[in-house]
């Protein structure tokens, strides 16, 4: 697989750092889950065996390891010595404290790469501040922008934020893989959830950078492309896409309305975006006279973009995410099997693979002792003193 000769150990928690590591797991890297020993306290299995922690920590091995102990950390070091990648999402100074910070890894391998995720950056005035999926959402700007007009600011329905910055973390490990065969050093890789979401935003913050307009929420309107939006149907709702006058005129056709096409209100584009509620309007009252199904045909047979508005099981039963794998099935040794997110990414030669189902807490912990050159005797002691 692309990333088979690389180790990394995850000393990440929640989502950002866990999808980061996730990407290189399933891409066939040697993942080494680094968790802090049970107490007694948690529940069996509990949180661990939900969907959100077994769709995260697929394709890892898990070790309980104290890296606040003297011998907890020797291990860790010792495990870095081998490492080509540690990634962890903590805030900047608790890295310090855990003798995970760059400097220090740095001089027991220089060849290590440090993937660090964080709420709102290394350094700076916010860098102490723990970080949190929604409150980068509002500060990256991204809840001004949703939902509809005079109604507030408004969440997206996934943590768009940790997810991408786990994402382009991922993409900057990779990055300082590639740069190190020229080198043969590592670096340091950075990336934020603030960052994350306000790159993002992309046209909608270059609006502002290079013409100082501030968007605003457009609801299920597309912000500069009309008419773009959800229209009522006989029994539900569709997507329709419109983008540029020559799909305008095919779907004016295809709509059976060709005098919108000459309507003075909708002749051009500024004219439909200022006029969109009244343009909306008069769509709706055609596409509510036929079925979902219906239009949704009508309208790509012309070459005018359109779809559904799935559940969650109707996404899954489409035949199209059917075909391209979207759901992956992982045999777990506790909860048997059951189906995971796959890759979105699909290389023709060395696919992406779910190998192995989340670990149980500790389970590789005396195997990867073992590759360490530990004795049985030594184990136990580290089992015993609450080290692993």
């Amino acid at each position: 697989m692309p990333l088979s000769k690389i180790k990394v150990l995850d000393l990440t928690r929640v989502r950002a750092g866990p999808t980061c590591v996730r990407q290189l797991a399933d891409w066939g890297a040697d993942v080494i889950k680094i968790e802090v020993p049970p107490d007694g306290k948690e529940a069996l299995g509990g949180a661990r065996h939900g969907f959100d922690f077994q769709n995260l920590h697929r394709n890892k091995r898990s070790l309980t390891l104290n890296l606040k102990a003297g011998s907890g950390k020797e291990i860790f070091h010792k495990l870095v010595e081998q490492a080509d990648v540690v990634v962890e999402n903590y805030r900047p100074d608790v890295k310090n404290r855990l003798g995970a910070d760059y400097e220090t890894l740095e001089g027991i391998n220089p060849r290590i790469i440090l993937g660090s995720i964080s709420g709102f950056g290394q350094d700076g005035p916010y860098a102490s501040r723990a970080g949190f999926d929604q409150v980068a959402q509002g500060m990256g700007g991204l809840m001004s922008i949703t939902g509809e007009p005079g109604r507030g600011p408004m969440r997206v329905g996934i943590p768009v934020a940790d997810l991408t910055a786990g994402f382009f973390c991922a993409q900057g490990i990779l990055l300082a893989i590639i740069e190190r065969e020229t080198s043969g050093i590592g670096q340091w890789v950075k990336s934020s959830l603030l960052e994350a979401q306000i790159q993002m935003l992309d046209f909608q913050a270059a609006r502002y950078l290079k013409d100082g307009e501030v968007p605003v929420t457009a609801g299920n309107d597309h912000p500069t492309g009309i008419p773009t939006g959800v229209f009522p149907t006989s029994d539900g709702h569709i997507n329709i896409a419109v983008a540029g006058q020559v799909i305008y005129e095919r779907f004016c056709n295809a709509l059976g309305a060709p005098e919108l096409m000459t309507d003075e209100r909708f002749t051009s584009g500024d004219l439909r975006s200022k006029n969109r509620v009244e343009m909306n309007a008069e769509i709706g009252k055609i596409t509510s006279t036929n079925t979902s199904e219906y239009w949704i045909n009508v309208f790509n047979e012309a070459g005018c973009p359109s779809g559904p508005i799935n559940s969650m099981d109707q996404v899954f039963a489409d035949p199209q995410v059917k075909h391209l794998g979207m759901a992956v099935e992982v045999d777990h040794p506790t909860l048997g099997k059951f189906e995971i997110v796959n890759q979105a990414i699909k290389l023709s030669r060395t696919p992406s693979s779910i190998r192995t189902a989340t670990p149980e807490q500790g389970e590789h912990t005396d195997d990867i002792l073992e590759e360490l050159g530990y004795t049985t005797e030594e184990i136990n002691g580290h089992h015993t003193n609450g080290v692993v």
